[in-house]
């Protein structure tokens, strides 16, 4: 519905020089018949409102008042039907089809759409890591436009399906993000496969505004950390940082949802099943943090799932555990929750 809305505001935008041409028409109309024309058998002028309405009437060829003799009077009786049918077919009409037919916009709605927004997301580049960045932030509830640089990008069609404006342009030029809207913009994301890029993008955007949040897709962890401190970038995450404590701690054979760096620790989210006969069926979650040095971060028996389980909540078999830890507390998690050796 947000959506629709905004796109009937810019609609309303787009057709805004024809119907205030159709209001002087109206007016232009009306003015006339309240100054010079007189009402015959009454000796008075038409009010203003009424010769407004007359005026109006006239341009879809409904006569209110009789005929004049003055050849003055006459030409508005003749020329209102004709300028104001030819300003509604090109106002009116044309707001029809536009909100009818989308798709044949173009980019110059696209710009139309990105110029309603405020306090958006900026995301320059839809790739695979744009495109599903923009749906983590729709899943956010944050309004999202897009610049992306191929117009035959495999995901530009799918992000205007969502309602995301996808601008065509280089995020490189100041333009491009002034289109997006970076002065109203709450944070950018330049995620491009071209790191350079991505840093002439980021500092672009705070030179146009200075109080922009931003997120960088970088390569290079050192690269990263520098520009982060350097460059005052609020976060510069590295993708192979990001990916690499995943893939190691997958190696390990334990079950890693997620893992991440803070500082030189590596944390791990990990989940294990208590199997039948294992050495945990009957401890408390209080007694398993406690040995294992770990945080129950959530408790699922069967179909039941709990963020926050109370901690002296009995473990048994088939149950799951999801917890963060460090890579040996997983590791040695996951050999309890298999049954014991005989």
């Amino acid at each position: 519905m947000r959506a629709q809305l905004r796109d009937a505001h810019v609609l309303l935008q787009e057709s805004r020089r024809s119907l205030l041409l159709f209001v002087m028409l109206v007016v232009a109309g009306g003015l006339v018949f309240h100054l010079w024309y007189v009402i015959p058998g009454t000796g008075r002028h038409p009010s203003f409102a009424e010769a407004i309405h007359v005026a109006f009437a006239l341009i879809f060829f409904e006569t209110l008042l009789p005929f004049p003799q003055e050849w003055y009077l006459q030409l508005p009786f003749f020329l209102l039907p004709i300028l104001g049918l030819a300003v509604v077919a090109d106002g009116v009409l044309r707001f029809g089809a536009a909100l009818v037919n989308k798709q044949a916009r173009g980019q110059k709605w696209q710009a139309a759409m990105a110029s309603t927004f405020s306090n958006h997301v900026i995301v320059c580049g839809i790739g695979r890591v744009g495109y599903r960045v923009a749906l983590e932030l729709l899943r956010f509830d944050r309004e999202v436009v897009a610049i992306e640089r191929n117009p035959e990008g495999r995901f530009v069609e799918r992000a205007e399906q969502l309602g995301i404006p996808v601008i065509i342009a280089n995020a490189r030029r100041s333009a491009s993000l002034a289109q997006a809207g970076v002065e109203r913009a709450d944070a950018i994301i330049p995620c491009t496969d071209d790191e350079l890029a991505n840093l002439d993008i980021a500092l672009d955007a705070r030179q146009l505004n200075s109080g922009v949040k931003v997120v960088m897709r970088m390569f290079d962890a050192e690269l990263a950390r520098r520009v982060e401190k350097g460059f005052g970038i609020h976060t510069a995450f590295s993708t192979s940082a990001l990916a690499a404590p995943i893939f190691a701690a997958a190696a390990m054979r334990v079950n890693v949802k997620h893992s991440f760096y803070l500082g030189d620790d590596l944390l791990i989210l990990g989940e294990s099943t208590v199997e039948p006969d294992s050495t945990l069926i009957g401890w408390s979650l209080e007694r398993l943090e406690t040995e294992l040095d770990l945080s129950v971060v959530c408790y699922q028996s069967g179909a039941t799932s709990d963020l926050h389980p109370a901690p002296n909540l009995r473990i048994g078999a088939g149950n799951k555990i999801l917890v963060l830890a460090s890579l040996g507390a997983v590791r040695q998690l996951d050999a309890l929750s298999r049954p014991a050796a005989v």
